[in-house]
């Protein structure tokens, strides 16, 4: 289950920025539908909003899962915002084994119920942290380590894509956000993420 990859981490930035002229590595132009529509991307709220919110996360970062249920509540609320959920695990081992887990888990039909289970731990985690928080949560390892086993090259490429796709956007951590057409790395509070979707339906 476990595919290691070392990234270096800095200080969030903050700020808004244009995007879409973004660049990767190999000098292809991402897209919009490669970033808001791609199609192994798990997602939550409305899958036909007008509005999409992408946020690339760590599920040992301990501002994304401070955040979360406020984003889900705001997401709720609305009732006509997708938000797509980016696994950029940069904070090591136990990052990547928890990201490729509830993947797994989504292949089986369970990502919200993986998904929440790890958002509600705090700060670090080990991979017993990891598998004792989903066998808590009611799902089987052994059925999830035989769905990334399965599925391994659809899970490695959508890291990949996630990966590629955060460096593009130059993020320097998580939680970072794509909304409209606009960028926001860093931290967002609840006003801050209903202007932002307010800004992305007045296009």
């Amino acid at each position: 289950m476990m595919k290691r990859r070392t990234i270096l981490t800095s200080s969030l930035a903050l700020g808004t920025f244009a995007v879409f002229g973004s660049r990767l590595a190999f000098g292809q132009q991402l897209t919009k539908d490669e970033v808001f529509n791609d199609k192994d991307a798990p997602f939550l709220g409305n899958p036909k909003g007008d509005v999409t919110v992408v946020e690339f996360f760590d599920y040992q970062c301990p501002y994304c899962k401070k955040a979360h249920p406020m984003v889900k509540k705001v997401i709720e609320r609305d009732g006509n915002v997708k938000l797509v959920m980016k696994d950029w695990p940069i904070f090591g081992d136990a990052s990547i084994f928890a990201a490729q887990a509830v993947l797994g888990a989504a292949q089986i039909g369970k990502y919200e119920i993986a998904m929440g289970a790890l958002m509600k731990t705090k700060g670090k985690l080990t991979h017993d942290d990891i598998e004792s928080t989903l066998t808590a949560a009611g799902l089987s390892m052994d059925e999830i380590a035989v769905a990334v086993n399965k599925h391994t090259a659809k899970i490695s490429g959508l890291l990949d894509r996630n990966y590629a796709q955060a460096t593009a956007f130059n993020f320097a951590g998580t939680p970072a956000y794509v909304i409209g057409s606009s960028l926001y790395p860093g931290v967002l509070d609840e006003k801050g993420l209903v202007d932002a979707i307010a800004r992305a339906r007045q296009g």
